[in-house]
């Protein structure tokens, strides 16, 4: 099973490395990459099971904001309620059961979260879990509600908000969606790993991550625009933002009129299936 809605990636400098369209292609999952004109053909060359948009500018020096804005817009022109938008260095999806990760094996688990989200009018952003924060025998609800959504996105379209800024901006339109009093939802029942920012070359790392104080701007940035939840903290060798999320825990969920949720169980015909030495899910 696939998602019922489009799946972007925003890439640049990765025509070679960039993992996210990697894993689709090994899962069957339908994607287009979004990258800068002087990379087409880079990336033509080597995309596998994709299509590749390329963008109307290029180099502008302000991160991906300008390409996810161009998602957007295109998502919406397709006609489709939202879209998935991912960071090119996703290295692998993995279903959380029982309390154990196990890899999957294609793409239901984007349209188990596209479920979860249609039943409710008032979720524009929702996404999947880092791995880093669902470590293997962890105890995790299946979803965390009104908090940040990284780098495995699913947005509405008919939202009029827009990515801003150059940094933390997933954070940033995370806290403006629960400023107005909307909900996001984190699953932690289906979970992804990607490589450590900063770690490959291309894409941000080298765009702007670079051009940083230990990313004392990063922090500073994110504060200014949400200086009522945002303080700039020094932890583990580097500046990093702290956001309290706690004034939005009132936010609550609003079912659609004339959903209906069934009893029991839906597993989507997923199961447990051995493969090479290893458990994967399908």
């Amino acid at each position: 099973m696939n998602p019922r809605y489009p799946v972007y990636i925003i890439s640049k400098g990765r025509a070679t490395t960039g993992s996210t369209a990697r894993v689709f292609h090994r899962l069957g999952i339908p994607y287009s990459i979004v990258v800068e004109p002087q990379e087409e053909e880079a990336y033509r060359a080597t995309t596998r099971g994709g299509d590749v948009l390329v963008l109307p500018f290029s180099n502008l020096g302000q991160g991906g904001i300008p390409a996810r804005n161009w998602v957007w817009d295109h998502a919406t022109a397709t006609g489709a309620e939202r879209h998935w938008i991912f960071d090119d260095n996703i290295t692998i999806f993995r279903r959380v059961h029982k309390n154990t990760i196990f890899p999957v094996g294609d793409g239901t688990f984007l349209r188990v979260v596209e479920d979860l989200v249609d039943r409710y009018e008032n979720v524009p952003m929702a996404g999947l879990q880092y791995q880093k924060f669902a470590p293997q025998r962890s105890m995790l609800p299946p979803v965390y509600l009104n908090t940040r959504i990284y780098s495995m996105i699913l947005l509405s379209n008919s939202e009029t908000l827009r990515w801003r800024g150059r940094y933390n901006e997933d954070t940033d339109l995370s806290l403006r969606f629960l400023k107005q009093g909307k909900c996001t939802i984190l699953v932690n029942a289906f979970i992804g790993d990607k490589v450590t920012t900063m770690v490959m070359k291309g894409g941000n790392t080298d765009e702007l991550y670079k051009q940083t104080n230990n990313r004392r701007e990063f922090a500073d940035a994110l504060a200014a625009q949400h200086p009522d939840v945002v303080k700039v903290v020094w932890k583990f060798g580097r500046w990093h933002h702290h956001v309290d999320y706690q004034p939005f825990a009132r936010n609550r969920l609003v079912m659609r009129p004339g959903i209906i949720i069934p009893q029991g169980r839906d597993e989507y015909g997923l199961r447990l299936v051995p493969v090479d030495g290893t458990t994967d899910v399908r």
